[in-house]
């Protein structure tokens, strides 16, 4: 090696030690302090725990809201990698990313940071035509295992629709540190409301306010829970000139200006032209009653092409419908516009209509005291109706009557039924001053009723043949039809297949025969099936077999010995009856005893009959709408464990 070549190598090994050593520098100091945060020792399950999490927001002069966001998290399995993205959402009319910034601190303490070469920008939902959202990302996932600690800084600006503000103080990691801070310009005062949690009182300094938390638990992933937003921390923060004066539009002081604001933005919408008019005579020229216009035009406007155009938002297109006559024309719309073109065609039938802000996801989400048409996401709509329209899904308003409630958005749902998905939720009715939040109804577990009946011949060697007749109901049926649409015919033999054969071992399918029945919200599904040695053969002179064929659908699994969170359960109800047709010689030797089951939030009971040389088994199980709370827990775990326990249960034929 040259005196110049070994003279470069040191000066490339120097650079590379001195890089090594005082990498950390690349570090900002917020997150070198963060790091140096020891946690506890969590479960080995625990994927990561945030050290650090802070939004810093400003409301400038110019009635911007600056935010600087400090996030560190240290991974602490190979799962929690997914947690090392930077995200940040804004719009491309009335908001921007000023900065993001990320590191990577390994174990040694070298640090890797991430320039603008490695920030994303994409738009937010790739299935919109036009989106205004985009985000900007930095993702580290790739740079990071156990062990490192990855930190990001962002700072945005935009102008506030609302002089709102919500905050969640962490997702389903612990936390060991948490702030929301909010400053305001003189003569401004700001106020909160704490959510899932104890009242969380800010520190106030003037025209400041900072709310913290520490130390927060870990969130595990359990059955039939609440959802996350129903279970973190989380503040509302309002915030407007203490004289009132810039405010009006801006902030509410109660539901009934939030029912007037969302009719100004909805209302000048509904446009009643000659083709809106035609088209609405057209879809109803051979309906007789007030259901049958209203389902005409509902599943007219519920086929529609569900497309969004997101354009304005920051200026409240976000809750501005497009013209229903446009909409008409154009053969597609969002949900908004969905739930506004129906209102036109509506009109020109002599029946009213309210536009209605929902929760999409969540029922539980929307509070009564946080007066904000931010809470909702979703729009469907309220038909007023006469006493000859009976469905499960008309709620007696005490200013407005009787009202239908219907979501145009959702292929699977017809007129008459709800989402499960919305059903009890706090929603908006826009009715001017007649308006404001309503409970939406809860359809009775008889109406979501799956009823089936299932007949077999068992031969003497334990084999089964036979039929499935399943008939769903209500929102039961949105399932089978969901599936049977969404699926290619392959896709949808292969689920009924595994489904079949996760109870009779080996099964065979024969025809499958579905029947859609939208309107009436029924599905008729018939499966022939045969499955060898279904019945194990003993001693060759007994058959013991498990009466239950096939499972419960979206059946409930409670194992865990302990909870902490509700048990939340769904409305409804199930009934089953399967015919055995005994193969000669053989006569029942044992079965198991009847059940009944009854609690509060449910009944199951099981019946044996022998008539015939027949064996008869039924089954039935009814569920409402019930959260249960953590203390009693072990009521629902040991409901569904006897349940589980009847259904294993085995019949002994024994040959004569």
């Amino acid at each position: 090696m040259t005196q110049i070549s070994q003279l470069l190598f040191v000066l490339l090994v120097t650079i590379s030690l001195f890089t090594t050593v005082f990498a950390d520098d690349g570090a900002p100091n917020w997150l070198k302090q963060a790091a140096a945060i020891q946690p506890p020792i969590y479960a080995k399950d625990v994927p990561g725990v945030v050290l650090h999490d802070s939004n810093d927001v400003t409301l400038d002069a110019q009635g911007n809201l600056v935010t600087v966001e400090h996030h560190a998290i240290k991974i602490l399995t190979r799962e929690g990698r997914e947690y090392a993205v930077a995200q940040a959402l804004y719009l491309t009319s009335s908001s921007r990313v000023r900065e993001i910034s990320a590191w990577v601190i390994r174990p040694d303490g070298s640090v890797k940071e991430y320039d603008k070469k490695s920030v994303l920008d994409r738009v937010s939902d790739p299935d919109d035509i036009y989106d205004e959202y985009r985000v900007k990302a930095i993702n580290a996932t790739g740079d990071v295992d156990a062990g490192f600690i990855f930190g990001y800084s962002v700072i945005t600006e935009k102008k506030p629709l609302f002089y709102q503000d919500n905050h969640f103080f962490q997702s389903d990691l612990p936390v060991m540190q948490s702030r929301y801070s909010l400053s305001v310009p003189a003569g401004w005062k700001a106020s909160s409301i704490t959510f899932n949690h104890a009242e969380i009182k800010p520190q106030t300094n003037d025209t400041s306010y900072v709310w913290e938390l520490r130390n927060l638990p870990f969130i595990r992933d359990e059955p039939l829970s609440p959802s996350i937003r129903n279970i973190v921390p989380r503040i509302a923060v309002k915030f407007a000139p203490a004289n009132g004066a810039q405010a009006e539009g801006r902030s509410f002081p109660d539901w009934t200006a939030v029912s007037r604001w969302e009719n100004s933005m909805s209302d000048p919408s509904v446009i009643v032209d000659d083709a809106v008019a035609a088209k609405a005579r057209e879809l109803t020229a051979g309906a007789k009653t007030e259901l049958e216009k209203i389902r005409a035009v509902g599943s007219y406007v519920q086929g529609l092409q569900y497309i969004s155009i997101d354009i304005g938002v920051a200026q409240g297109n976000g809750y501005r419908p497009r013209p229903s006559n446009l909409v008409l024309s154009r053969g597609y719309g969002d949900c908004k516009d969905k739930a506004n073109l129906m209102r036109a065609m509506l009109r020109v039938l002599k029946i009213e209509s309210y536009p209605v802000g929902i929760y999409s996801g969540d029922p539980n989400f929307v509070r009564e005291e946080w007066v904000s048409p931010s809470q909702f996401n979703h729009a469907i709509i309220a038909v007023k109706v006469s006493d000859e329209t009976v469905v499960p899904t008309v709620l007696n308003h005490p200013k407005l009557g009787r009202l239908l409630i219907f979501d145009a958005t959702d292929p699977f749902t017809p007129v008459g039924d709800l989402p499960d998905y919305l059903q009890g939720s706090l929603a908006l009715i826009g009715a001017g001053d007649n308006g404001g939040l309503a409970r939406m109804p809860v359809t009775l577990p008889e109406t979501n009723l799956l009823e089936r009946n299932v007949e077999v011949s068992l031969t003497d060697d334990g084999s089964i043949k036979g039929i499935i007749k399943e008939v769903a109901n209500g929102q039961e049926s949105t399932v089978f039809r969901a599936q049977r649409r969404l699926l290619s015919s392959d896709d949808y033999k292969k689920l009924i297949e595994n489904w079949l054969t996760r109870g009779a071992t080996g099964a065979q399918l024969g025809k499958i025969m579905p029947n859609d029945k939208k309107e009436a919200a029924r599905f008729d599904l018939d499966v022939e099936f045969s499955a060898p040695r279904y019945a194990q053969l003993m001693q060759n002179r007994l058959l013991v077999f498990k009466p239950a064929i096939v499972g419960r659908r979206g059946g409930v699994f409670l194992t865990e010995a302990k909870r902490d969170q509700p048990v939340m359960l769904d409305s409804n109800s199930m009934k089953e009856t399967v015919t055995f047709n005994l193969p000669p010689g053989f006569v029942v030797d044992e079965m198991p005893d009847a059940v009944n089951l009854e609690m509060p939030f449910g009944k199951y009971t099981t019946k044996y009959e022998v008539k015939d040389n027949k064996l008869v088994f039924t089954r039935s199980l009814t569920t409402n709408r019930t959260t249960v709370p953590v203390e009693k827990y072990n009521s629902v775990k040991d409901f569904y464990t006897k349940i589980m326990a009847a259904e294993q249960a085995p019949v002994v034929l024994l040959k004569k």
